[in-house]
């Protein structure tokens, strides 16, 4: 059903082994694409980032039940449109230096810090996850997000020319 495939984020979530990293590689891929249809232009790839943020965060809480009760747990592993959320906050507002090759630097940075984030859980998201229902599946992710763009920031600001 339609809310499986949001709930697992377009599938990643069953993929084998480490599925939060694939989630996160997947939403580098599309954030590749936004960069390259923009043309790099900041406000044109920042738009679209909050707009597929916003997306994935209304997904997210929207089939959270559902993945609950669909896998039995908290926060099923299975269920990742909450990491493709976070890895897009990641991304946001970050130097992407000129053309294609600072764009690629860009999401490795930002790929790597969120998943460092995500798996350490620095407070507060480690507490965030024990909100209900599809509220602890999302705001660990999105504050995972958060820390990820700060350190990404700092990374590339320091990396790529502006």
């Amino acid at each position: 059903p339609v809310r499986r495939l949001i709930a697992t984020g377009l599938g990643t979530g069953l993929l084998p082994l480490a599925p939060g990293t694939w989630a996160s590689a997947a939403a580098c891929v599309v954030f590749l694409a936004v960069a390259w249809g923009c043309g790099g232009r900041g406000v044109c790839v920042n738009g679209w980032l909050i707009a597929l943020a916003a997306l994935a965060c209304v997904g997210c809480v929207a089939t959270g039940g559902y993945c609950e009760t669909c896998f039995g747990s908290k926060d099923p592993r299975q269920c990742t449109v909450d990491e493709w959320a976070g890895q897009w906050v990641s991304l946001l507002f970050v130097p992407l230096g000129t053309g294609p090759a600072g764009w690629l630097i860009a999401a490795g940075v930002a790929f790597v810090a969120f998943r460092v984030f995500d798996v350490i859980k620095p407070p507060p998201a480690r507490q965030l996850e024990r909100l209900p229902r599809g509220w602890g599946v999302l705001l660990d992710d999105i504050a995972a997000g958060v820390y990820a763009n700060l350190a990404a920031q700092g990374v590339l600001r320091w990396l790529l020319p502006l």
